[in-house]
């Protein structure tokens, strides 16, 4: 006799059938679409059983937070409003997430810098929200073309940062990040870096699960943080005596907190491991002596390089890292073991990626470290470009690149 399934299906509010983190990420049927980078935000957040999102219009991620919207109308997302600007929105994201909801918004360029006090707060709450960055430049003159500098402030707030390729890995991203940053041993909030215009406006193949299918709902019961509820004084973290005095008790528990919001990141590393199929992508030569560590675009315009200077003659690997809080420290050591050169392009001025190499490559490789290309201000970064720096540095001749 054929044995009967006795497992019950559990239905979200849209409808959707709840399934688990590994069938929907892993296991599920997906299908080819042809989409754009803001596009697969909607599809992501779609199966993610998303209680409340809010926006605010900034280039380029308006298109995603628009289609947010329709997901609202749809029946996809609880509770859907604009905020009056991009600190409204953080700070309104923030009191939903306070009351138990799963939460995600979206915001570009300066819209980071006029939210960054949340970002703290955000950490310091242990709220699990998830923010999309669609990086774009920052400066004056006003730019709104593609620059990654914002995520350079972004780097100590005590949020895991992830750094999406291509719009596949921003849809998988999203999904994941859910998962992580709700597991009750690291509740802390996500920044999903994905670069502007290059992705979020560019059209690519996508592989999807079905849409009738989700991730099951949060639960913040589970959490380290007590949700503000009947039961539950909305001034939680700010009733206790010992921290509106200045003394020795208070400055060690906010002390104290910020390290285990830190560690919080650290707790992530299994999990990102796991949901993120490892905290880096190596593609290339293994034994290569040339390594280029990038992240976002510049890790696919590098893989495009790799395939440049084999036509030279000359091996090659990219080192493409998912993470960069937490940063895959033992993972970049055992990937750049053999290179004697490493590249850090990037599409910024400062060279953020760089001096992380540095920071965690520090006494660990003899390999000579090389903070270019680096381009700006809405500028590409040909593979062309990147295999000249490469040949200019080995001191060889260009023979095929133009």
């Amino acid at each position: 006799m054929a044995q009967v399934s006795t497992e019950k299906v559990i239905y979200n509010r849209a409808g959707q059938r709840v399934v688990s983190p590994d069938y929907l990420l892993f296991e599920a049927p997906r299908t080819k679409h042809f989409m754009t980078g803001s596009e697969a935000v909607k599809e992501a957040v779609k199966r993610s059983s998303v209680d409340a999102s809010v926006s605010y219009p900034i280039t380029p991620q308006s298109e995603a937070a628009h289609l947010i919207g329709e997901l609202w109308v749809e029946g996809y997302v609880g509770v859907y409003f604009r905020g009056e600007s991009e600190f409204g929105v953080m700070s309104e994201l923030a009191g939903c997430a306070m009351a138990g909801a799963r939460c995600i918004t979206t915001t570009s360029g300066p819209g980071t810098l006029r939210a960054m006090e949340n970002f703290p707060m955000w950490a310091g709450t242990r709220i699990p929200v998830q923010l999309v960055l669609m990086a774009r430049g920052i400066n004056s003159p006003l730019s709104i073309q593609p620059d990654n500098l914002e995520v350079s402030f972004l780097l100590d707030t005590g949020c895991m940062i992830w750094y999406a390729e291509n719009a596949q890995d921003l849809f998988d991203m999203i999904i994941a990040g859910f998962v992580v940053a709700e597991k009750p041993d690291v509740h802390v909030p996500l920044i999903t870096v994905v670069d502007g215009f290059f992705v979020s406006h560019t059209r690519e193949a996508v592989m999807l699960p079905p849409d009738d299918i989700a991730l099951p709902p949060y639960d913040p019961y589970k959490a380290p943080m007590p949700v503000i509820d009947a039961e539950v004084p909305p001034g939680r973290f700010l009733r206790d005596p010992f921290v509106m005095k200045s003394n020795y008790i208070s400055y060690a528990t906010h002390a104290s907190w910020q390290f285990e919001v830190r560690a919080a990141i650290e707790r992530s590393r299994p999990y990102a491991r796991h949901y993120l199929r490892g905290l880096i992508e190596e593609f290339g030569d293994p034994e290569a002596e040339i390594v280029f560590v990038a992240c976002g675009t510049a890790a696919a315009q590098s893989k495009e390089a790799v395939r440049l200077l084999e036509d030279e003659g000359i091996k090659a690997k990219v080192v493409k890292l998912k993470t960069i809080r937490p940063f895959p420290v033992e993972e970049l050591i055992n990937a750049t073991k053999n290179a004697k050169t490493i590249f850090v392009p990037e599409f910024n001025v400062v060279g953020w990626l760089e001096r992380e190499v540095r920071r965690y490559l520090y006494k660990r490789s003899d390999a000579d470290i090389i903070g270019t290309p680096r381009v700006a201000g809405g500028m590409t970064m040909p593979p062309e470009v990147i295999v000249k720096e490469v040949l200019k540095i080995l001191g060889k001749e260009v023979k095929h690149v133009i």
